[in-house]
């Protein structure tokens, strides 16, 4: 009997425990979201997005057709086999490609979608004179603001109108004593032959290879963007370790620096600091004539760098990132301005051939004492999580858990500050947060890697481009809400590959019947995707019922 249940209303019920779970899994993530992942049956859906992606991926209406029958345990419903057809055919009916005396143009293959688009209030604006029929300019200006407006009624352009090569600068990689795995070799392909877009690999998989072998492809300067210095040191130092580029030849560009070099890597921070109402430093994308934008954790871009993005289209874009879940919905922007998911590799697949460590997920439920949740009870709606996720009653239970890795490096990541310096004093271990001053950051992340120091407590700044692989536990005490891209991030810092494929352990500590349980449980769902099953556990089963009280 076949593990999937497809029904009408586009969800996909999958059966986690049957022996075809993995295979129906992998064939049905290029075109479904998981929505929920409890114990036994997992729910997907199908939206056009999905669909949309797969289709740019080169996955056709008959392969995703073929995907759902193969797997059903049903007949899957005639209705829905039909929509699916006909929503991917909506995909690539209008084209923007260059002509040869008018520039910028939109093409239609079917001559009513162009004559609706032409009606629209919002899109009329953008273009200019209808040369025939089934074609009509484009300014140059609003090619990434035309792709948006089409996305959102349902027409995705696909975009041929190629790419300027920018000012040209040699780049080759040094693969001596390594080479590029074989799945990234196979990113950069996908990336180069689409022109632009998002490569999804999984923390530790080698996202950064990726762009300096697709840097490497396009031989031009090279603007990077990153979530914060470290980050971009952490670029500087592999880009100079392996490829032909000097530490001359690569510029930072963040609050403590302001250089631009043929490669210049740029923080989010600086790029979206405003100065009396403008963004000061909008000049950065027109400094030098960039053959290539590179986007780390394209999952984070602020919201005006897609503004910022709209402008770039006649440059490739790369994003780079380990989920394209986005908790502010925007995942379509990513899509039209940024481009489409290019290749995707499942983070099973790559824990399988020994890339990335295999992990061990445990949620780890605390009872809260009476006096907890009394004042869980009678606090404020919005101070609710706050209260339950920094209950002290999470303290000696971190400390039982660490006690079981003795000697293990091991990361306690939270969100409060106040709960991490009482766990930092708790534990006699160093904090880094926001606060912490790049240099002392650096060094603590030199002595953790070192051995010097095996604890570290982290607040969220351990979520982003953080290279700590000698990480294999972490503890996390609390987050920001349901957010499942943090959570992807959190258990990716463990995945570094280990010395004797040894297995990583990722603990979540959350206290039961909270809304802490709650956002856990949504915070779940994108490990659940890639095939992570958590397993809960009592805090009294797991370390035993001597664990004080800590009312």
């Amino acid at each position: 009997m076949s593990c999937l249940i497809v029904q009408s209303d586009k969800t996909l019920l999958l059966e986690v425990d049957h022996d075809q779970a993995d295979e129906a899994r992998t064939s049905i993530a290029p075109f479904a979201e998981l929505e929920r992942a409890p114990e036994h049956v997992h729910t997907y859906r199908i939206t056009p997005l999905a669909l949309w992606n797969a289709r740019a991926a080169g996955h056709d209406a008959e392969q995703v057709v073929d995907g759902l029958v193969r797997h059903s345990r049903y007949p899957v419903p005639q209705a829905l086999l039909v929509d699916i057809v006909e929503t991917m055919g909506r995909f690539g009916r209008l084209q923007l490609t260059n002509h040869p005396a008018h520039g910028l143009v939109l093409v239609s293959l079917d001559r009513a979608v162009l004559e609706e688009v032409l009606r629209n209030k919002k899109i009329m604006p953008m273009l200019g004179a209808r040369i025939d029929d089934d074609t009509v300019v484009v300014h140059p200006s609003e090619r990434g603001r035309l792709k948006q407006l089409l996305l959102k009624i349902g027409w995705p352009a696909e975009d041929l109108a190629g790419y300027v090569d920018g000012e040209a600068h040699p780049i080759s990689l040094h693969e001596d004593g390594w080479q590029l795995r074989e799945y990234q070799k196979q990113a950069v392909q996908a990336f180069w032959a689409g022109g632009s877009g998002v490569v999804v690999l999984p923390c530790g998989a080698g996202k950064t290879l990726v762009g300096a072998a697709a840097m490497a492809e396009a031989q031009a300067t090279t603007l990077i963007l990153v979530t914060n210095t470290v980050a971009g040191r952490q670029w500087k130092r592999e880009l100079v370790e392996r490829t032909s580029l000097t530490e001359d030849e690569i510029g930072e560009y963040s609050g403590e620096k302001k250089e631009i070099r043929p490669v210049t890597i740029a923080t989010y921070q600086v790029i979206t600091r405003k100065s009396k109402g403008e963004y000061k430093h909008l000049e950065l994308f027109d400094s030098r004539d960039w053959g290539l934008v590179v986007y780390d954790e394209v999952h984070l871009l602020p919201a005006p760098v897609f503004r910022m993005t709209a402008d770039l289209q006649s440059r490739r874009r790369l994003g780079l990132t380990a989920t394209l879940v986005r908790e502010d919905g925007r995942e379509g922007d990513v899509f039209s301005l940024i481009g489409p998911k290019r290749y995707d590799a499942p983070w099973k697949d790559i824990e399988s051939q020994g890339w990335i460590a295999p992990a061990e997920c445990v949620e780890v439920r605390v009872t809260l004492t009476d006096s907890e949740r009394l004042e869980y009870a009678t606090s404020d709606a919005e101070e609710r999580y706050k209260v339950c996720s920094t209950a002290r009653t999470k303290a000696p239970v971190v400390k039982a858990i660490l006690d079981q890795h003795p000697g293990e490096p091991a990361l306690i990541i939270g969100a409060y500050l106040e709960q991490l310096h009482e766990l930092g004093e708790a534990l006699d271990a160093p904090i880094v947060e926001g606060s912490t001053k790049n240099k002392e950051r650096e060094a603590l992340f030199d002595s953790f890697r070192r051995g010097e120091i095996n604890r570290l407590v982290v607040s969220k700044v351990a979520n982003f481009s953080i290279d700590l692989p000698e990480a294999s536990v972490a503890v996390q005490v609390s987050g920001t809400f349901g957010s499942r891209q943090e959570e992807a991030q959190r258990l990716g810092r463990l995945l570094r590959p280990k010395a004797e494929r040894r297995q990583a352990h990722f603990y979540s500590v959350v206290s039961r019947d909270t809304l802490d349980t709650d956002y856990a449980a949504h915070r779940q769902r994108f490990l659940a995707e890639q095939g992570y099953a958590y397993r809960i556990v009592d805090s009294d089963d797991l370390l035993g019922p001597a664990i004080p009280d800590a009312g």
